[in-house]
């Protein structure tokens, strides 16, 4: 196996609790270490695992894991745990693991899952959204698509959203969340292959030429994907595009470093906004 055989793959490095006595990695971590690739590649295909099963009625079982060892990995080592669903069958997947330390192929794994009732524990059909999300996945088609309209036309998307990660998460009082600026406002909303709002922000005209953008918000389990930045540039782009030459926003100070990357510069001191601190940020258009 080589490195370009996988769409998909994770990155971590061995840390020392999981080294035994002979100064390399517990053959039985291996295991863990494509089991928690396997979450993020879910997270990969924008698939909320839980709702997602939920939704489908169904969840996924281990039937089969093998791991073959080719060399061992030491404490400190970065590897990269790469992942493939090689096989899509009625009731069952099997995924492909290898681990790779640069480019020396290290463990080679296969994983067979069932899908199956979650109470009764019986196999069943695997659902078809299911199977269009890991086959296009593999095939490389995109996973999400990110819409731009009024808050009539995604009140129902972002509104339990914004709800969930601002006033249960960070628990930003009901009443500062709901503005009449939603009326207004050009919102994005990021939908996954079976509908279901990832990330959202809204977009508002500041002042003439001046965008500003806010309620940007990512699901929990989606955080660390590109789906922000995906809402961040279509409200860019949406500024751009109706004339804006600048656009400002007020960031939470733990999000500076995602907007910096983004090539917006902080502006002013630090204030509190809902008992969180934020910074003012801006970039030309």
């Amino acid at each position: 196996m080589k490195r370009q055989d996988f769409r998909f793959s994770h990155r971590m490095r061995v840390r020392w609790v999981e080294v035994d006595m002979q100064k390399i990695v517990f053959n039985g971590h291996y295991l863990m270490y494509f089991d928690t690739a396997v979450t993020d590649y879910w997270r990969n295909l924008a698939m909320p695992y839980a709702e997602t099963m939920h939704q489908l009625g169904g969840d996924m079982f281990v039937k089969k894991a093998s791991v073959e060892y080719h060399a061992s990995a030491e404490m400190d080592d970065f590897l990269d745990v790469c992942m493939r669903c090689e096989r899509v069958g009625n009731s069952s997947m099997t995924f492909v693991g290898a681990i790779f330390r640069g480019d020396e192929l290290l463990i080679t794994s296969e994983l067979v899952y069932v899908y199956a009732d979650p109470v009764a524990k019986k196999s069943q059909p695997i659902p078809a959204p299911l199977r269009d999300m890991l086959e296009g996945f593999e095939r490389g088609e995109d996973m999400v698509q990110v819409h731009l309209g009024s808050w009539h036309d995604f009140q129902k998307l972002a509104s339990p959203l914004r709800t969930e990660v601002f006033v249960h998460e960070q628990k930003v009082p009901a009443e500062m969340e709901w503005d009449h600026d939603d009326e207004t406002a050009l919102h994005a909303v990021a939908l996954n292959r079976m509908g279901m709002p990832l990330a959202t922000g809204r977009l508002l005209q500041h002042a003439p030429g001046v965008a500003r953008i806010g309620r940007m918000a990512v699901k929990k389990q989606m955080r660390g994907s590109d789906l922000g930045r995906r809402v961040l540039h279509a409200l860019m782009d949406a500024a751009q595009n109706r004339g804006d030459t600048q656009v400002i926003l007020h960031a939470q100070c733990s999000a500076e470093g995602f907007y910096k990357r983004s090539g917006f510069e902080p502006h002013g001191a630090i204030f509190e906004e809902a008992g969180i601190a934020h910074i003012e940020m801006v970039r030309p258009l």
